[in-house]
């Protein structure tokens, strides 16, 4: 919102730097033809023409005045009605310049002037109803808003589905696994209790090792939702800590002034997991740097490796999974990768951070 607000805010002192400098074009120009006008004047009363044709030098001086005008105030209509605006100002202009032909002509014959006014009312009123059958402006925004969030919902349900699919895998491979082994062997250790006690210590230390493996299943499984050190140090020190436990060196620059959002900063951390584990698996790479930042109420994050490029987000399904993630919070994904590299990944997503870092 920052952000937004400091664009606006420059957009509109270049406006008003515009209309200062055109003002002041405008002036320059309105004295100089003022100037030739009373020279002209002056040149018609020594000369003693009978005829007043200074009438046609200052109906010329003042066609492009009168250009310039209706077309400035045109464009100060709202945005989305600008172009008709300066469309109805200039026919008023052109019409004006004809009646004023014909009157400087003497008014003497017929009234031909209606026929090209005609002409220019009609084009006129065909780009009034041109102009009212299309949306508009805030009606297109909320259309393009209306897809964007339409896709983004359905890329957030296709993430979750694919996580929960990941995690009941994981479930199901792991910890589950280990769990049953771990009944069985528990169950054989009951059969053998009263028939072979000396055989319980086997079975018992196999089921303590089991159980253990377990544990570190659901350690990883939980990691894989929420890692601990997200929580405990920020996304800045996850990086951190992700970075030391990679075959790549990696890099990790920049600082974020503050918390970012959980769901945010989940969601920025296993794209940052998934650029890396790309560059372990698919760049050969011999090094890689992760840069974050914080300006203008937007979070970004550049994942750069110096391996073989080619990247592509149609070559696999996880930099998609990458962009879909970040869609959900109106976030966006650049990808550069030419043949040979580097291949630079950033990511941009808009979001408050919620307290200063001390």
């Amino acid at each position: 919102m920052a952000y937004r607000r400091e664009m606006a805010r420059e957009d509109a002192d270049r406006a008003a730097l515009r209309d200062v400098n055109w003002r002041m074009i405008l002036r320059l120009e309105a004295s100089i033809s003022v100037g030739i006008g009373l020279l002209m004047l002056i040149i018609w009363a020594l000369a003693g023409a009978r005829h007043f044709w200074p009438a046609w030098v200052w109906f010329g001086l003042a066609i492009p005045l009168a250009l310039q005008v209706a077309i400035r105030r045109g464009l100060r209509a709202p945005k989305g009605h600008r172009l008709l605006a300066a469309h109805g100002a200039i026919t008023c202009v052109l019409a004006s310049i004809l009646l004023a032909i014909w009157l400087l002509a003497g008014a003497r014959h017929a009234f031909w002037p209606v026929w090209p006014i005609l002409g220019l009312g009609v084009v006129l009123v065909g780009h009034a109803w041109v102009r009212h059958a299309l949306p508009t402006a805030r009606e297109q925004a909320l259309a393009d808003r209306v897809e964007v969030l339409t896709r983004t919902r359905r890329g957030a349900l296709d993430v979750q589905a694919a996580e929960l699919q990941r995690i009941e895998r994981d479930l199901h491979d792991g910890a589950q696994a280990r769990l049953v082994s771990v009944a069985m062997n528990l169950g054989l250790a009951e059969e053998l209790l009263s028939k072979d006690p000396q055989s319980l210590t086997e079975l018992l230390a196999e089921a303590r090792s089991s159980t253990l493996t377990a544990l570190a299943d659901l350690r990883t499984v939980m990691r894989g939702i929420q890692p601990p050190v997200l929580a405990d140090r920020g996304l800045e020190g996850a990086i951190r800590a992700l970075a030391l436990d990679l075959a790549v060196p990696v890099t990790v620059g920049g600082e974020i002034p503050g918390r970012v959002p959980v769901p945010v900063e989940s969601a920025a951390y296993f794209t940052v997991c998934e650029c890396l584990a790309n560059v372990v698996k698919h760049s050969g790479a011999l090094q890689a740097r992760v840069d974050v930042g914080y300006r203008g109420g937007v979070l970004s994050v550049a994942v750069r490796d110096d391996g073989v490029g080619g990247a592509s987000l149609a070559a696999g399904s996880g930099l998609r999974g990458v962009a879909r993630r970040l869609e959900v919070f109106d976030g966006t994904m650049t990808l550069t990768s030419p043949a040979g590299g580097p291949t630079v990944v950033t990511m941009e997503v808009p979001c408050e951070l919620s307290s200063p870092r001390t």
